[in-house]
C-alpha cells in the first residue's frame, strides 16, 4: 500500500474559519485519514454544499466542488456514478444536511452508494451570523429565535439509523486521533458512512459546546461496552444525542449489502453482451 504524507492532500489556499474553530480540527483528521488509505489527490473527489464547513474542498488537492446549499448528496451521487473508481467524500454543516438538504440524505442512504458524509453539527447557522439550525436545543436563543426556540431538535444520529445506513459514527475535534480513525473506517466501509462530527463553533455556538467542554464531557462507546455490530443497541444509544456526548462507531453493518456503484458494474457486465455497437448507437434514433 501507498504511504502518503497528510500535507500531501493539504492545498495552498489559508482556512479563513474563526480562530478556534472546530472545523481546523476536521480538515486535520480528513488528511491524516486520507493518508492512511494511501489514494493520491487526483483520486479522491470532495463535494460539498454551503456553510462554513463546506469551505473544505478548497483545503485540499483533491478534486473539489462546492454545489449549491443543501445539494451536496445528489452531485456526490452523480461524481461515483460517472466515475465509480474515484474516492468521494461529501461535507457539510447540520443545517445543510438536515434542513435545505434533508430530504436527499435517507434517498441517499437507501441507495447506499460507496461514499462518506461528513456533517460537521454545531447546533447553530454559523456562516449566517447564529440563527436557528435543525439541531438546536430546545429553548436555545439565537437572532431567529430570541426568547428560546420552541421546536424538537433533528437528532441526526437516530435519522440516518431509523434510514438504514450501514455505517454511523460520531466524533469531536476534540479528540483528534480517534476523529481520524473515524474517517478512515468509514472510508474503508463498503457503502454509505455517515459521521457526524460534533465540531464548536466559537463565535455563535454555546459555551457547554466548545472544545475544553467536549474534552470532559466525551465518552467513547467502546468505555461503555457498546457493540457497534448491534442495531438495536446503536439505536438506544443514538437516542441520548444532545445529553450524552459519545464517540466511535455507532453501528457497522456485520454484513454490508453491495454498493449502487457494485450493482451498477454488475448489471453493465450482464447486458454487456445484448448491447448495441457503439457505431450503430444512432440507428436506433432514425425513422424508418
Amino acid at each position: 500500500m501507498t504511504t502518503l504524507s497528510p500535507n500531501v492532500f493539504k492545498s495552498e489556499l489559508k482556512p479563513i474559519w474563526c480562530p478556534g474553530c472546530g472545523d481546523y480540527g476536521v480538515v486535520q483528521a480528513l488528511y491524516r485519514a486520507l493518508s492512511a488509505i494511501g489514494r493520491p489527490p487526483h483520486e479522491v473527489a470532495f463535494i460539498s454544499g454551503i456553510g462554513c464547513s463546506s469551505r473544505i474542498p478548497g483545503y485540499s488537492t483533491a478534486y473539489g466542488f462546492n454545489t449549491v446549499h443543501g445539494r451536496a448528496l445528489p452531485v456526490a451521487q452523480g461524481v461515483k456514478m460517472a466515475n465509480p473508481d474515484l474516492l468521494v467524500l461529501v461535507a457539510g454543516g447540520d443545517g445543510d444536511g438536515f434542513s435545505i438538504g434533508g430530504g436527499h440524505v435517507p434517498h441517499a442512504i437507501r441507495r447506499n452508494m460507496d461514499l462518506t458524509y461528513l456533517v460537521m453539527d454545531n447546533q447553530v447557522y454559523g456562516l449566517t451570523k447564529g440563527q436557528l439550525s435543525p439541531t438546536s436545543p430546545r429553548g436555545l436563543e439565537t437572532v431567529t429565535s430570541v426568547y428560546g426556540s420552541f421546536e424538537q431538535p433533528i437528532n441526526p444520529l437516530l435519522t440516518v439509523l431509523s434510514a438504514g445506513a450501514g455505517f454511523v459514527a460520531q466524533g469531536t475535534p476534540a479528540d483528534m486521533p480517534g476523529l481520524a480513525t473515524l474517517v478512515e473506517e468509514a472510508i474503508r466501509y463498503p457503502g454509505f458512512a455517515f459521521i457526524n462530527v460534533q465540531s464548536p463553533c466559537v463565535t455563535y455556538g454555546e459555551d457547554d459546546q466548545q472544545l475544553r467542554a467536549h474534552k470532559t464531557r466525551m465518552k467513547s462507546l467502546d468505555s461503555v461496552g457498546h457493540d457497534p455490530s448491534n442495531f438495536m443497541q446503536a439505536l438506544e444509544k443514538s437516542t441520548q444525542y444532545g445529553t450524552e456526548l459519545y464517540t466511535g462507531v455507532f453501528y457497522r453493518n456485520p454484513n454490508p449489502p453491495k454498493s449502487y456503484d457494485v450493482l451498477v458494474r454488475e448489471r453493465q457486465e450482464t447486458l454487456k453482451p445484448a448491447a448495441v455497437p457503439r457505431e450503430r448507437m444512432l440507428d436506433m434514433f432514425l425513422q424508418k
